[in-house]
C-alpha cells in the first residue's frame, strides 16, 4: 500500500519534504494568486473554493506525473507552450468578464454556484504547464528504491504536496476574501481589482 511504501521513508526526510513543500506553497504564485483573486472578487467563500479547486488541479498532476505522462510531456515544447497559451486566454477570458460584471452584491456573491468556482480553480491550474515540470523535478529528490516502489512514493509524496498545497490557498483566499469585503464596502472596485489580477496573472503565465 502506499502509506504503509511512505512509512519507510525516515521521519527527517518526511518532515524534510513537508517543510520544503509548505514553503515553495506559501510564497505567492499563480494559484495563491488566482484564489486571492477570486476571494477579493467573491468573498471568503469564493476564495476557499477557488483554493480547493486549485487542490484538485494538483491533484491531477501528480496523477499525470505517476503514469509517467508528465515526462512524456515536458519534453515537448510545442506542447507546454499550447497549454501555456491557452491557459493565458482563459485568464484574459476571466479577467474581461470580471472588468465588464456590475459591482458585486451580497446577493450576487451567495447565489454564484460553489461548483463554478471550483471548476475555475481547477482550470486555472490544470492549462498551467509548470506544475508537472515541477513535480518531475521536485518529488524525485525524495524518493529512493530502497523505500519501496517508486510509483507509490511519487504518488504518496505528491498527494501529501497536493493537501498541504491546497490548505496554503485556501488560507490566501479566505484571508483576501475578508478584505475584499472590506474593501467592497467602501470603494466597490472588487470586480476591476479581480480582472487587473486575472491579467496579470495571464501575462506571467506566458512571460516565463
Amino acid at each position: 500500500m502506499i502509506w504503509e511504501t511512505l512509512a519507510n521513508i525516515p521521519a527527517a526526510q518526511l518532515l524534510a519534504f513537508v517543510t520544503a513543500g509548505l514553503v515553495l506553497n506559501v510564497a505567492p504564485g499563480q494559484d495563491v494568486f488566482f484564489a486571492s483573486a477570486c476571494g477579493v472578487q467573491g468573498g471568503p467563500r469564493a476564495g476557499a473554493l477557488a483554493g480547493v479547486g486549485v487542490g484538485l488541479g494538483v491533484v491531477f498532476h501528480v496523477l499525470l506525473a505517476t503514469v509517467g505522462l508528465g515526462a512524456v510531456i515536458a519534453p515537448h515544447p510545442e506542447a507546454l507552450r499550447f497549454v501555456k497559451w491557452a491557459g493565458a486566454a482563459y485568464l484574459l477570458w476571466l479577467a474581461w468578464k470580471s472588468w465588464t460584471a456590475p459591482p458585486p452584491t451580497p446577493e450576487a456573491r451567495a447565489s454564484v454556484r460553489p461548483w463554478n468556482i471550483v471548476r475555475r480553480g481547477m482550470l486555472s491550474n490544470l492549462l498551467n504547464p509548470k506544475p508537472v515540470l515541477f513535480l518531475l523535478a521536485f518529488l524525485p529528490q525524495f524518493t529512493k528504491l530502497a523505500y519501496g516502489p517508486l510509483w507509490q512514493q511519487f504518488l504518496g509524496l505528491g498527494l501529501i504536496f497536493a493537501f498541504t498545497g491546497t490548505l496554503v490557498t485556501i488560507g490566501y483566499g479566505v484571508v483576501a476574501g475578508q478584505l475584499g469585503h472590506m474593501l467592497g464596502r467602501h470603494l466597490g472596485i472588487l470586480n476591476k481589482l479581480a480582472a487587473v489580477m486575472f491579467g496579470a496573472l495571464a501575462v506571467r503565465l506566458v512571460a516565463r
